[in-house]
């Protein structure tokens, strides 16, 4: 087991609210360059300003490369998924507007759609099945009962790790004419993403979670055809003159002074993760959630909920006689071992797979994470639950 001393070491396994630790290059570049770049990127004509303006547009081209993006310009970025979720979704639906989304999304699509309701949008809710899975004729079906603008899903669920079948429903969203919005606050640096092939109109991704970024960063891509108002407005460094904000992007939807030191450091971790190969880090964290399930499936107070195999980088379960919080306390308090507990911000989903409304126990392995911490897992559950 790992110990440091006579006490356990942390085991972190809750990546899929914020991956810990980052490769190192992420720290160090982080804080080389809050030691030596703190100018203000596009705001003055002076050489500190010049360099911390390349360090964001090298972000900006490693994003557009990781994500097959063409136009490095498309890409706006944001403090996190949740603030590109808010431009998109308030920027393009209006008052009579029908936006179509599941019945497994975060609350950080379900909360702006709901405000959107009461605004005047039509909000429609595909019901997923047990496992968490749309089904694309329901989804279709549900575009076509009446004129819709929007598709709106996650590509990965939070909740149970469920991948949705984005491939098919963009492109058939692109042949009806329907934008197709992706939440891929999940996925973004544990599936491989590709905006064409995929017929994403408007990608939302944080930077801290698979994407091993720090937080406060994220993005929101733009596809060429869709237009956006501003959520917010302010300083670009361009058009100074004008009370109005700039038409073109990503000036149009990002305003303010942007994270220097946090986006060069999403850069280097794009580039870990390149060189470390997308598959090799999936495969890894799919096969710990599958040990993890071969291990407590022999625990028969153990429920899971979501697919039988690993999709995504996550395993929710739940064990009679014991409520989530109380496991995860024990976990935490008596074992070092962190995990998520509860609704993960996403109730329509606990509705879905029935665990509403106590949740669940979730467990998020990441890449730094090894069949021993898992092992070391399983032995403090087998414990909580035989004392």
């Amino acid at each position: 087991m790992p110990f440091a001393g006579n006490e356990p070491a942390l085991i972190y396994l809750d990546n899929a609210a914020t991956s810990f630790p980052k490769p190192e290059v992420v720290y160090v570049t982080q804080d080389n360059v809050s030691r030596t770049c703190g100018a203000n990127p596009g705001r003055s004509g002076h050489k500190l300003a010049h360099e911390a303006a390349q360090i964001v547009l090298k972000a900006r081209l490693a994003a557009a490369d990781f994500f097959s993006i063409q136009d490095c310009g498309q890409i706006v970025f944001t403090a996190n998924a949740t603030e590109s979720i808010n431009i998109a979704l308030f920027g393009v639906l209006e008052a009579g507007d029908r936006v179509v989304t599941t019945t497994m999304e975060h609350n950080s699509v379900t909360r702006p759609l709901y405000e959107l309701h009461r605004r005047g949008v039509d909000v429609v809710k595909v019901q997923c099945d047990q496992s968490g899975r749309i089904e694309l004729k329901e989804l279709q079906h549900a575009c076509l009962a009446k004129p819709t603008k929007m598709v709106v899903i996650n590509h990965c669920s939070n909740v149970t790790g469920t991948e949705q079948p984005v491939s098919a429903i963009g492109n058939w969203c692109r042949q009806q004419g329907i934008i197709f919005m992706l939440d891929a606050a999940q996925s973004a640096g544990f599936f491989p993403i590709d905006v064409n092939a995929m017929a994403i109109d408007l990608l939302a991704a944080p930077g801290h979670k698979s994407l091993l970024g720090p937080q406060g960063t994220g993005f929101l891509y733009v596809g060429k055809e869709i237009k956006v108002k501003p959520l917010k407005f302010g300083g670009t460094g361009t058009m100074s003159s004008s009370l109005q904000q700039p038409e073109h992007l990503p000036d149009r939807l990002e305003c303010g002074t942007l994270n220097t030191a946090g986006l060069a450091a999403l850069t280097a971790a794009l580039g870990w993760i390149k060189q470390q190969g997308i598959e090799n880090i999936r495969n890894h964290e799919q096969a710990l959630v599958n040990q993890l399930r071969a291990g407590l499936s022999l625990l028969p107070a153990v429920s899971f909920y979501g697919p039988e195999c690993a999709e995504g980088g996550v395993l929710s379960f739940g064990i009679t006689g014991f409520d989530p919080a109380e496991i995860g306390f024990i976990l935490d308090q008596q074992y070092n071992i962190a995990v998520r507990v509860g609704l993960h911000c996403a109730p329509d989903a606990h509705h879905t797979i029935g665990s509403f409304p106590q949740g669940t126990i979730r467990v998020s392995p990441g890449i730094f994470n090894t069949a021993e911490h898992i092992n070391y897992f399983l032995q403090a559950i087998t414990e909580i639950t035989t004392q």
